[in-house]
């Protein structure tokens, strides 16, 4: 009987996931499989949860939001645990779970996750770190770090929109130079997302975005007159947006931006390096289950 270790975050989305541990261990049993649980707490780095990992683990099941998952692949990454994940989006927007279209049915997500077999995915490196779902910088970009967690866990996406507007009065143009191969830009801009997935806030903004492709999607919105910017919402709302001249997008596996501006930077929702980035895309960086 081989192990699973399953690392679980009791204060993501609505705490669905503790209504579902019986049906998760369950259906584990069904397949000849050993649920080890770990519990995420706050104050302890997630990172111990891998302390025991041998070769009798066939993978780790991680039940959160994209902010978790995020910590299990930097906390794998570091200590070269090359096994297997499974996925159950039970966040609050669940962006990556949604990309690699897992059900947000945790039964479901679980069948979907024992039924399949691993397959190599892109990983993004930001400087020393590492993301799943999308690196971010400019206006805009931290709120989910502002957010207080009891609020997001009660109204959901609602605390992001109320945050959103809160911070309208910091609306500014920003100073960023950015170079690739495929790219030069040094000028003002607003917001700036480098994409391993598809979307951000279930935005689906990288709409063209591929999780194997060895590329990481670049989409930063250039500082445009006020007037200017309802028309660019309504490109953004129709998926057309990569196309506008407001917009600078590419694809590439290394780019490097600087800014002087005293902005921080993002990464799936959580607190990212300080300026100047490296950001890479590694081909195959991680194993994903459940991937239909």
């Amino acid at each position: 009987m081989k192990n699973v270790r399953f690392i679980y975050n009791p204060y993501s989305g609505e705490n669905n996931i503790i209504n579902e541990l019986d049906n998760v261990i369950k259906l584990h049993q069904e397949a000849d499989m050993t649920i080890v649980p770990y519990r995420i707490q706050k104050g302890k780095d997630l990172a111990e949860a891998l302390d025991i990992i041998d070769e009798t683990y066939s993978y780790i099941l991680i039940a959160g939001g994209d902010g978790t998952v995020d910590s299990l692949v930097n906390a794998m990454k570091h200590r070269n645990i090359n096994i297997p994940i499974g996925i159950l989006p039970v966040g609050t927007a669940n962006d990556f779970g949604k990309f690699i279209n897992m059900s947000s049915d945790i039964q479901e997500a679980c069948r979907q996750i024992l039924d399949s077999k691993p397959v190599a995915v892109d990983v993004g490196k930001i400087n020393d770190d590492y993301f799943i779902n999308v690196a971010s910088t400019g206006l805009f970009t931290d709120i989910s770090q502002k957010i207080d967690a009891n609020l997001k866990n009660t109204i959901g996406k609602l605390a992001y929109y109320l945050k959103g507007i809160e911070e309208l009065p910091n609306f500014r143009k920003l100073k960023v130079k950015l170079s690739s191969k495929e790219c030069d830009y040094e000028g003002e801009m607003y917001l700036l997302l480098v994409f391993n997935g598809k979307t951000a806030g279930s935005l689906n903004l990288a709409y063209e975005a591929e999780i194997t492709d060895g590329k990481l999607d670049v989409i930063m919105f250039k500082a445009i007159q006020v007037m200017e910017l309802l028309p660019l919402f309504i490109k953004l709302l129709k998926g057309e947006h990569l196309d506008s001249d407001k917009v600078v997008y590419f694809k590439t596996d290394d780019v490097y931006i600087e800014s002087p501006e005293d902005i921080v930077t993002d990464i799936d929702g959580e607190r990212g390096p300080d300026f100047p980035l490296r950001i890479q895309c590694i081909k195959g960086g991680i194993k994903l289950l459940g991937i239909k």
